[in-house]
């Protein structure tokens, strides 16, 4: 791959991760907003860090896509679009959104891995910098999430 094609692949695979934290920003507010049961208070506060959480990574993503001169998406349909990350169906109870997010935070970590890759092919250091930091971020998320989950 030529140079010009790995930056295009490479800002091509971080904009797919601008629109998976704004997916998951949206998925997050909505259980935050929507957990009933038992573990409200619990859930309700973790909810409420993780998207703390997902608009810093957001941020961080897409002002590196134009520190790189690339255009990151910036609508609701766009991101819909390009995500792999799902919005939330509306009527899970906590043990589901608990594991949809363990699920979600797996594959963006997988996806995370490709991207970190690239950029170390590149020779990016700073994109792969940051992409570890979010993906370890991830990983712990998702072994916690687990944890709760009794895995």
């Amino acid at each position: 791959m030529f140079k010009s094609e790995k930056k295009a692949a490479l800002t091509e695979l971080l904009n797919k991760q601008v629109a998976n934290f704004s997916v998951l920003y949206m998925k997050l507010h909505h259980f935050h907003w929507y957990v009933k049961g038992e573990q409200f208070f619990t859930l309700h506060v973790k909810f409420e860090q993780l998207y703390t959480e997902a608009a810093i990574h957001l941020d961080t993503i897409a002002e590196r896509m134009l520190s790189l001169r690339a255009a990151p998406s910036a609508t609701m349909k766009q991101q819909l679009a390009i995500a792999s990350v799902k919005e939330a169906e509306g009527d899970e109870d906590a043990q589901q959104m608990v594991k949809s997010l363990a699920g979600d935070f797996d594959g963006m970590c997988t996806e995370l891995t490709i991207a970190i890759s690239l950029a170390e092919e590149s020779r990016d250091q700073p994109t792969s910098d940051m992409l570890i930091a979010i993906r370890t971020s991830l990983e712990k998320h998702r072994w916690m999430l687990d944890a709760y989950l009794g895995k």
